[in-house]
């Protein structure tokens, strides 16, 4: 969407912290692919399966707790989210040890800042994007294309999507690592774009958090359906970013989409699933 969240421009945070920051991404994005894909293979080669927990907290909104007990907050849209149950708009309730945004925009930026500030956690999203929060350095995390940083026993992994973000330069998605080698892929908001073919070839996602919202931002039902087919391997297909707003579309469309798709798993928001 649109609409910016509405943030005043805090002092910018030194360039040298930041860029460290940077550099950090870029370094461990040189080995992130090659250490994804070599983890994929083992487990494909027969490691122990550890399950990892995912909660959708309506819309774009996830918190994802890995084998090892790492908390990961996705896009935190809560408070003003009509999708999400009251009691999970109780911001002390989070503890993550780190907040991913994938854009600015105020449905996936939403709580961010207010639950850092509370919390401590450092917020992951686009340098331009940190860099306008106004966050000590310690929590000013930022990233670009092809970086990745490692959270307790999760590696997570800045990846393209196609949409926009104002302010904050460009939009991303997230690839989430784990350590038995399966992987997580939360799309962000996007429509279908090539590259989704390196994404499968590279981190071979396990589970994608898909975005199926349509109407006037983002790619519809049947779109996403058709990145499934045509790009993707996943164990499991888990939709979000619709029936939040009347322009979005409804639980019936997606799954008259994907009415042939064994792999989908509709939640409900507040629920939480094992994969």
């Amino acid at each position: 969407m649109r609409e910016r969240l509405n943030v005043p421009y805090a002092r910018r945070k030194s360039m040298n912290s930041l860029n460290a920051w940077a550099s950090l991404g870029l370094v461990m994005a040189l080995a992130g692919s090659s250490a994804v894909q070599a983890q994929t293979k083992q487990g494909e080669a027969g490691g122990a399966k550890k399950e990892f927990k995912v909660t959708w907290l309506g819309h774009a909104a996830f918190e994802v707790v890995s084998p090892g007990g790492t908390r990961l907050l996705i896009d935190p849209f809560l408070t003003k989210n009509p999708a999400t149950p009251e009691a999970f708009k109780n911001l002390s309730r989070y503890k993550p040890d780190a907040i991913l945004v994938s854009h600015s925009h105020f449905d996936h930026s939403g709580d961010a800042l207010e639950i850092a500030k509370a919390s401590g956690a450092p917020v992951v999203g686009t340098f331009d994007f940190i860099s306008s929060l106004g966050l000590p350095d310690k929590q000013a995390v930022g990233g670009n294309v092809g970086g990745t940083f490692a959270f307790g026993d999760v590696k997570v992994h800045l990846v393209p999507a196609m949409h926009s973000s104002e302010p904050g330069g460009r939009p991303l998605g997230f690839v989430l690592s784990f350590s038995d080698g399966r992987t997580l892929y939360h799309t962000g908001d996007t429509w279908i774009f090539g590259d989704m073919a390196l994404i499968q070839e590279i981190y071979r996602p396990s589970v994608i958090l898909l975005n199926v919202g349509g109407g006037p931002y983002t790619q519809d039902p049947g779109t996403a359906a058709l990145a499934v087919r045509k790009y993707f391997s996943p164990e499991a297909i888990v939709p979000m970013h619709f029936a939040t707003f009347p322009a979005l579309a409804s639980e019936a469309d997606v799954r008259a989409a994907f009415k042939d798709e064994r792999r989908l798993q509709v939640m409900k928001p507040g629920e939480t699933r094992s994969f």
